[in-house]
């Protein structure tokens, strides 16, 4: 049994209603036909395979059909059948390629016979393939004979390079330029002519093979012919289309793309490493990073871009992109594009290639070295995108300005206990006046003055009214908002949280950078997932998610209750990666060593923190008796009349707050486990007190 013939042969159109991608051609064409004005020369020229010579021999069978002036070729006549797709062909129709026969000689040759009149037909008509290799002299001895030719003469000259035909013979024809076939269409096609030929290609197998293709109907064709022919049962897929034509597969572009827009340097290298490990030319992954890019860019630019055809993808691929592009900012996909075409140039004939494409790689993950105008923006669309996501356009605007109070050296220090204990105790209903809301000063400073009258208000804080409304305090800003974050959101956001921490108390960080992750967002609640129950009761105990959350508010603008949660799974920060929605999780039980507190306290929404109960583990300021003393009274004077005594735990977060140091208002005055954190990287085990 004989194999069938390429497809590219046996779909050739033999009419110029089945000639796709080519209607300002054709149509004129037919026109002319039809209307029996048919120039004696023409000039067909275009890229290869876009169907130059195929419509030169429909022209041909047109024009020697026994129905001629006829738009379309009958098919029927002798002359029909001859010039058909695997017919015998035409004595009077002279196919000549000119790459081996453009010579002087050959067009002398062809001067002689072209007098000849044609033996059945009513025209004689010359092909002339391949027009631009035809010498000067070959032009110039034919130049005569195609300017003024017998009446039953026609010329048609194809070439892929006009510019190189002498004008002389170009002024004389009537030039034809053909066009590289749009992808939707060649996209059309391909899936037309699988369907008749019983095979089976995936959507997503499509795309590739007519990017391989390149807009030339012939060469596609012969990639689907070779695909046909590897294929399985299950026919053309994604998976046998891009190992076989080598592209780099969308898994391994989707997983450098997300590193690329979380900063994850190691999965951006570690992917680099799969593509050299795997045999993969690092030029075509380049280009095909690159081209990625260039969708995001486009996605970004225009919303329904993949719903429109604008983008040529399978539609989960459209999804990934509209998600990419999101996490993305317009001026960072811009910036890393620029980059990679440079690269891409200066990789062709490079010796070491996975060299540069990771310093290429290095140069996409650190907008913030780079100080050119790329560089800036990319850094300015980075704060504006987080100004979209949050609502607000800095850091600072996202908080409500605090009250003014008097500097701590300038009022007793008695009046600084009930301020602090305000921030950190939820107080019920008060008979009398609560104090004004003060801004967070230290609450250990010492001072020998008594301490003043709870009714009475501080004096440095005015108000528009001279009969103020009693409220309770503010610990914090007021956050403009943060229900509306998403887990994309969240991820993208995370690492500038991280950052801000750092500067606020090291041992959040350390944790957050070492043994945390973001495991969930329910609303307002944010949960973080620690590696072990040591990790999560130290971050607990040491007062760590206050921190996480006030910088939240600060960077974010997002009043997040943090919960803490047992994840054995949990990773370090440096690359955030929130991997599951959180639906109420179970807190898990602290260890025996750190009581659990009661259900009123935890609830409150001014309730203290966990390391406030830790009285013992805080360096004391000198003299702290006269500030213990005020958190006592303020407590004391708070609850209603009658009430019960306060409670251990309510004294001892008094105690704690009068003497703990804040880091907040003063960077430098650190106590003992923040100063060998911040110095020595180290964190305290466990402290051995002696009597």
């Amino acid at each position: 049994m004989e194999s069938p013939l390429a497809l590219y042969r046996r779909y050739r159109p033999e009419t110029f209603a089945e000639v796709i991608g080519q209607e300002h051609v054709t149509e004129p064409l037919r026109a002319a036909l039809a209307g029996n004005r048919v120039n004696h020369a023409y000039l067909f020229s275009g890229p290869r395979g876009c169907g130059k010579t195929t419509s030169a021999r429909i022209l041909a069978r047109a024009l020697n059909c026994e129905k001629a002036p006829v738009a379309d070729p009958c098919g029927e006549c002798d002359s029909c059948r001859d010039l058909a797709r695997g017919g015998s062909g035409s004595i009077d129709v002279i196919e000549i390629d000119a790459a081996s026969h453009g010579g002087v000689d050959d067009a002398r040759d062809l001067r002689e016979k072209a007098f000849f009149a044609p033996v059945r037909s009513k025209y004689k008509v010359y092909i002339i393939d391949e027009a631009h290799m035809v010498s000067t002299q070959g032009f110039n001895a034919l130049l005569k004979l195609v300017e003024e030719p017998p009446e039953h003469l026609r010329f048609i000259f194809a070439t892929t390079e006009p510019d190189k035909v002498i004008p002389t013979i170009r002024s004389r024809t009537h030039h034809y330029p053909f066009r590289l076939i749009p992808p939707r269409l060649m996209s059309s096609y391909l899936d037309e002519l699988a369907r008749k030929e019983g095979v089976a290609i995936e959507p997503a197998a499509l795309p590739l093979v007519v990017r391989a293709g390149g807009g030339s109907a012939r060469d596609t064709l012969s990639v689907l012919d070779q695909l046909i022919g590897g294929a399985g049962p299950a026919g053309v897929t994604h998976e046998l289309a891009s190992g076989l034509l080598g592209y780099t597969p969308d898994a391994l572009l989707d997983e450098v793309v997300d590193a690329f827009s979380a900063g994850d340097g190691a999965s951006v290298f570690s992917v680099v490493d799969k593509v050299v490990e795997t045999g993969q030319d690092p030029r075509r992954f380049t280009e095909d990073l690159l081209r990625r890019l260039r969708d995001l860019v486009i996605v970004a630019a225009v919303p329904g871009a993949t719903a429109s055809g604008l983008i040529d993808v399978s539609e989960d691929l459209a999804d990934r992109l509209v998600a990419q592009a999101a996490r993305f900012g317009a001026t960072e996909l811009s910036r890393a594009a620029d980059i990679l075409a440079t690269g891409l140039t200066e990789m062709r004939g490079a010796t070491a290639p996975r060299l540069l494409l990771e310093l290429l790689c290095a140069r996409v993950l650190l907008p913030g070295a780079d100080h050119t105008t790329d560089g800036l923006a990319a850094r300015l669309d980075r704060l504006e995108r987080r100004a979209a996501i949050t609502g607000t356009p800095s850091a600072a605007a996202s908080a409500a300005p605090a009250p003014t109070a008097p500097p701590a050296q300038d009022r007793p220090a008695a009046a600084a206990a009930p301020a602090a204990m305000a921030d950190t105790v939820a107080a019920p209903e008060p008979v009398a006046p609560a104090p004004a809301p003060v801004a967070a000063e230290p609450a250990a400073e010492p001072a020998a003055e008594a301490p003043p009258e709870p009714e009475r208000a501080p004096e440095a804080t005015p108000q528009p009214s001279p009969q103020p409304t009693p409220q309770p305090a503010q610990p914090t800003p007021t956050p403009v908002r943060g229900s509306s974050l998403s887990l994309v959101d969240v991820r993208l956001l995370w690492p500038d949280v991280v950052e801000s921490t750092k500067t606020r108390r090291r041992m959040a960080w350390i944790h957050l950078t070492q043994n945390c992750q973001v495991v969930g967002l329910d609303g307002n609640v944010l949960t973080l997932g620690f590696a072990n129950a040591g990790a999560r009761d130290s971050f607990v105990s040491s007062g760590c998610a206050e921190v996480v959350h006030q910088a939240a508010i600060d960077v974010v603008g997002a009043d997040w209750k943090i919960e803490t949660i047992v994840d054995p799974g949990a990773q370090p920060e440096a690359a955030p990666v929130v991997t599951r929605a959180a639906t109420d999780p179970a807190p898990v039980a602290q260890s025996e060593a750190q009581p659990a507190p009661e259900p009123a306290a935890t609830d409150a929404p001014d309730a203290p923190p966990a390391w406030a109960a830790d009285d013992e583990a805080r360096p004391e300021t000198p003299d702290p008796s006269a500030a213990r003393a005020a958190a006592r009274e303020a407590i004391q004077q708070t609850r209603p009349k009658g009430a019960e005594t306060p409670r251990t735990d309510e004294l001892a977060a008094a105690d704690a707050v009068a003497s703990r140091d804040d880091l907040d208002a003063d960077p430098d005055d650190l106590g003992s486990e923040d100063l060998l954190a911040r110095e020595l990287g180290a964190s305290t085990i466990e402290e051995i007190k002696h009597s």
